[in-house]
């Protein structure tokens, strides 16, 4: 993938249930937050989950950053970096994160980007159900350290350029 931005976020997740909206939300107000301030060099993707499609979007990438929901985890969010990892995902329609990277090392023969995953803990997940107040609370906090984390990746991918 010649000419790809610089930095990546996938946002996934389902907004008709309920905290699974966080990935999406997240996606979302970057995007906005990117127009009013004129920024590029981020693209944004939002899926329902992460598919083996994805690992073509890893491809010339300088940093990359996977955003969801957790169905477990300590308010108000955890972001790590993932390291491949081999899994059944990949045979399957929804693959995990690191399943993910392990397949593009497989496919490509190469040492993926740094990718990172970003979750926010949710506590409801029911269909049609709306957010939770606490995890859109959580999702505040994560919005100001999201926001944090693309400028720093930004600049990095600058000075590499």
């Amino acid at each position: 993938m010649t000419g790809a931005a610089p930095v990546l976020v996938i946002g996934y997740g389902n907004p008709a249930r309920g905290d699974d909206a966080v990935g999406p939300l997240l996606a979302e107000r970057l995007e906005q937050w990117m127009m009013e301030s004129d920024i590029d060099g981020i693209e944004v993707l939002t899926d329902f989950q992460l598919n083996i499609e994805h690992v073509l979007d890893l491809a010339g990438r300088h940093r990359v950053l996977l955003i969801d929901a957790a169905a477990h985890g300590e308010p108000p969010f955890h972001c790590e970096v993932l390291k491949p990892e081999s899994d059944d995902s990949h045979t399957t329609h929804a693959v995990s994160p690191r399943g993910l990277l392990a397949t593009y090392v497989r496919i490509t023969a190469q040492t993926p980007p740094p990718v990172e995953l970003l979750s926010v803990p949710g506590r409801s997940f029911e269909l049609g159900e709306p957010m939770s107040d606490a995890t859109r609370h959580d999702t505040e906090a994560a919005w100001y350290f999201l926001r944090g984390w693309c400028e720093r990746a930004l600049a990095e991918a600058s000075t590499h350029a």
